[in-house]
């Protein structure tokens, strides 16, 4: 058994998976010892599997290569599925490792034994249940060939998790005195089988045609959903000056910050596309998308008020992320590919298309009035990420929870120069596993502030045992309103009788008694002064640090609702005034 689980270990190791997060327990230690013995893996403990999971999707997603996660047989490995299933929907590279108890011993009663064969179900990307180990040359051979795989398949486009499920026989120690233990493989320390990306890329045909199109289309857009290739923004952006098209950019498309060019970056469109006559006047003919869809809602049902717009969506071979059911052209192609493949074939614009001047207008009208009007010194919960912005340190990451926080970075994060690098579980955006995930990001990432509603952070308060084990540093904005903010904006708020119950949900728990369990300082600000002073100090201090900024639902709803209602107001203003000038 030794040789067999060590030649799976060093061939991870071989493949440049080198961090892996162990939760503990009996069936899996030949693995986790003979991990914990590699000289070049990094081991990470966690008890609680959930948050392992989590913690090891944070890392692989921070690093584009892939983590793993190892846990023993029985529901410890059911623990995994929210990670999982985030990972899988997020295109996260993930080795899920469980432990298991021989074939003999399943289905019969026994102790921490449950069907683990598949899982995880359709939401991994290969499962394999492994052969019993055997110290023999073809079965080291096999365990390496399952590791190259297994690795492969997690990184080759799209991206996501797979599942290997290694049965173990006691005993379960393995024999660390074996001479030259992770010696079995290729000489050299090379990989026992490669498995080379192979990018795919458009007939020239067809990039010929489509840029003849687009050569002669003036009213068309740029949307870039979540992106974490370093390469596209730069491209994207080369590719709106040729063709003079405004840049819908998601705040997780890394097009807000950066050193590249901002010219066309449309950082406001949540906002102005509220408005009824934006979306009946500026009716798109083409729209181009890269990645994942926005997190606007605006933007949405925009798109569905334009069904006639050619959509034209980028993807991995085998994705197809398009919940509007309008495109047009499904490309599996390379993005980056693809914009220098057209800039090879179009010729610029002269002066910006009355159409790209009025989105220009638009948004910074909309920058404008969202920056500036309508808080005063009230604590509300947009204004976090304005002060943030302003203050967080150049490269540093901001990584976000879902409900709230997002949306409140969708709207009020403006484009700049500063390089903020901007993340989110994005794929089932849960509020599970945030804590964990932004901390194994922190690993690879740093300086990291992570910005997230009380019920988010006490969903997943176990992540913050990394902190104590590992001297992790992370700064926790909190926004503390005591209960489910988004649901202030739904529907759900006009039932007052049962809102608080089942919607609004308060628990009334002070969070500074937990922080400082996990020996992590606790502030609770009472005004922006406080806040910019402590948050200056805080971006660049070791440890756990938690900043909570207490809210009010309902009035954080209403000032929202008047901001997004008086810009709109703004805006007709400026539709009639050129309706005059028209002489309409």
């Amino acid at each position: 058994m030794t040789l067999y689980v060590a030649s799976f270990v060093d061939e991870l190791a071989r493949l440049e998976v080198k961090d892996v997060v162990i939760s503990p327990g009996s069936r899996s230690a030949p693995m986790a010892i003979l991990m914990a013995e590699h000289p070049k893996i990094n081991v990470w403990m966690q008890v609680d599997e959930r948050s392992a999971g989590f913690f090891g999707l944070g890392i692989a997603k921070a690093k584009g290569q892939p983590a793993a996660v190892l846990c023993t047989s029985g529901t410890a490995a059911a623990n995994y599925l929210p990670a999982v299933v985030e990972a899988h929907y997020a295109r996260v590279p993930l080795l899920v490792l469980t432990a298991d108890r021989p074939h003999e011993l399943r289905d019969v009663g026994a102790p921490q034994a449950i069907d683990q064969v598949g899982l995880f179900g359709r939401h991994v990307k290969w499962f394999v249940d492994l052969a019993l180990p055997e110290d023999t040359n073809i079965m080291l051979n096999y365990v390496r060939t399952a590791a190259g795989r297994a690795v492969a398949m997690a990184s080759l486009a799209p991206a996501g998790p797979v599942h290997l499920n290694f049965p173990f026989r006691e005993p379960l120690i393995p024999d660390l005195s074996i001479a030259n233990l992770w010696d079995r493989g290729r000489p050299g320390g090379q990989c026992y089988v490669q498995v080379p990306d192979s990018k795919r890329h458009l007939e020239p045909v067809y990039t010929q045609r489509l840029a003849e199109d687009l050569q002669g289309t003036e009213k068309g857009l740029i949307v870039c959903g979540p992106n974490d290739c370093p390469q596209l923004s730069a491209e994207i952006t080369r590719l709106a000056a040729v063709l003079k098209y405004p840049i819908l950019a998601d705040p997780l498309s890394q097009l807000r910050s950066g050193s590249h060019s901002k010219e066309w970056v449309c950082d406001s469109y949540d906002a102005f596309l509220r408005n009824g006559k934006v979306k009946a006047q500026l009716k798109p003919e083409v729209i181009i998308r890269f990645g994942a869809m926005p997190i606007s809602k605006a933007f949405l049902l925009y798109l569905q008020a334009n069904p006639q717009a050619r959509q034209i969506i980028m993807d991995s071979p085998g994705g197809w992320i398009e919940p509007t059911l309008m495109a047009s052209d499904m490309l599996y192609t390379d993005p980056v590919d693809f914009c220098r493949m057209l800039l090879r074939t179009l010729r610029k614009r002269g002066e910006p298309t009355g159409w790209s001047k009025k989105w220009q207008e638009l948004n910074k009208t909309a920058q404008n009035y969202m920056q500036t009007r309508g808080r005063g010194d009230i604590l509300f919960e947009g204004q976090v990420i304005i002060e943030l912005q302003k203050h967080l340190p150049d490269n540093a990451t901001l990584f976000v929870g879902n409900s709230m926080p997002v949306r409140d970075v969708d709207t009020f994060f403006a484009a700049d120069y500063k390089n903020i690098y901007i993340m989110a579980n994005r794929g089932a955006n849960g509020i599970d596993g945030v804590i964990s995930s932004a901390l194994g990001a922190g690993v690879i990432r740093s300086p990291l502030v992570l910005v997230i509603g009380d019920l988010s952070f006490f969903h997943d308060l176990n992540g913050l045992l990394f902190t104590k084990l590992y001297d992790l540093n992370i700064t926790i904005i909190v926004i503390n309103n005591d209960g489910g903010g988004i649901f202030s904006f739904l529907p759900q708020a006009n039932n007052k009788d049962c809102f608080e119950m089942l919607f609004g949900t308060p628990i009334g728990l002070d969070y500074e008694h937990i922080v400082k369990m996990y020996g992590g300082s606790f502030t609770r600000i009472s005004n922006w002064g406080e806040f910019r002073e402590k948050i200056t100090k805080c971006a660049l201090s070791k440890g756990l640090s938690v900043i909570e900024i207490p809210s009010n639902r309902d009035e954080n709803a209403r000032i929202h609702k008047k901001l997004w209602q008086s810009l709109s107001d703004v805006i007709d203003t400026m539709f009639q005034d050129e309706d005059k000038q028209k002489g309409v």
